[in-house]
């Protein structure tokens, strides 16, 4: 056979070699997303972590990225504003980590798609439906609670029936973080999250994104009637694209604005002064409030970097992202509204711009 005729079939040998890397890379950056714990940052990058102290012996730790935390801060945020109980937070959140790690993946086994890995071809929704962490969060919650007795259920059964998986043990080792996470995502162990590092370049860093995301994470009535202007339904997926266009507007394009004090005010009213143009603040006076501003407050820490917040205060302690710690309020020259410094009635979160 000549050397002509052989040359055909070598570099068909090389194009199928070339596409089972591919394949194995895909396949490879698939299980690393769902196996693989926490990820923490980068060597510059922003970080999180979660340190609770668990009595005798060394604290139990947590570390993720923003993006993880924003993700886990929505799964909660969704389980908590249907007066769900903790419990079915941590399977949502064991359930995640498992599944995507809490990434929002665009890719899985088969047509499997976002951070619970819901198949489109199942039922579980359109493929960008899915997509929108705040919608998956939901479906998966809207099964969960399907399944008879699920917070007296072992961990990994409740999330199998649910999941269906192929891995039905797999969900028990998550677990101890998810426990952690649940505890103070959901407002219940104070001041333990935190997030240092800068905040993206392109964080829309404007009141206007903030309450957007509060509102669509939580529900339209976290901020007030002026939160209900918000479009309902739209999840946090939706955040980023939402935030630009009110950045380009300047005013995120509402007809009116919440003041630093919780009251709708109309664009032609006096000029706030800019650090209160830059505040948004969360009353929490409700049953439960201080767990409940608590959760407010990681939330926002959580979501720093994806939405430009540089300062955090709630129930005297204040964080800022230049520090990346909870410390006492007032210590660094923050101040909650009215002039009382961490005020339990409110959480205060100003964006750097």
């Amino acid at each position: 056979m000549t050397e002509t005729s052989t040359a055909p079939k070598r570099r068909g040998r090389l194009v199928r070699f070339g596409a089972a890397l591919i394949v194995l890379f895909s396949l490879a950056g698939y299980f690393a997303a769902r196996h693989m714990p926490g990820g923490g940052a980068g060597p510059s990058g922003p970080g999180c972590e979660v340190v609770a102290s668990g009595g005798r012996g060394e604290p139990a730790r947590y570390e993720f990225t923003p993006e993880q935390a924003v993700n886990a801060a929505t799964i909660t945020a969704v389980g908590t504003a249907r007066e769900l109980p903790e419990r079915a937070v941590t399977i949502a959140l064991a359930t995640a980590l498992q599944e995507s790690a809490l990434r929002n993946i665009r890719y899985g086994d088969r047509d499997s798609l976002g951070l619970f890995q819901q198949r489109p071809s199942q039922g579980w929704g359109r493929p960008a439906e899915i997509m929108d962490p705040a919608y998956a969060a939901g479906q998966f919650y809207d099964h969960l609670v399907k399944v008879q007795d699920y917070a007296d259920l072992p961990l990994t059964v409740a999330a199998q029936e649910v999941q269906r998986s192929a891995y039905p043990d797999a969900y028990a080792k998550h677990e101890p973080d998810a426990e952690l996470l649940a505890a103070a995502l959901t407002g219940r162990s104070a001041a333990t999250l935190t997030c240092s590092g800068p905040s993206a370049s392109d964080a829309p860093a404007r009141p206007d994104a903030v309450r957007a995301a509060l509102a669509r994470d939580f529900d339209t009535e976290v901020l007030g009637k002026a939160a209900a202007e918000v479009p309902a339904g739209r999840g946090a997926g939706a955040r980023q694209a939402d935030a630009r266009q009110a950045d380009a507007r300047g005013t995120g394009g509402a007809p009116g604005r919440v003041s630093t004090a919780g009251s709708r005010e109309s664009a032609a009213s006096a000029s706030p002064s800019p650090a209160a143009a830059r505040t948004v603040t969360v009353p929490v006076a409700e049953p439960g409030a201080r767990q409940r501003g608590w959760q407010f407050a990681h939330w926002a820490v959580a979501n720093a970097s994806d939405l430009g917040i540089e300062r955090v205060t709630y129930g005297g302690r204040s964080w800022t992202a230049d520090r990346g710690d909870w410390r006492k309020a007032g210590d660094d020259g923050s101040r909650g509204t009215h002039g009382s410094p961490g005020s339990d009635a409110r959480v205060s979160i100003v964006t750097s711009r």
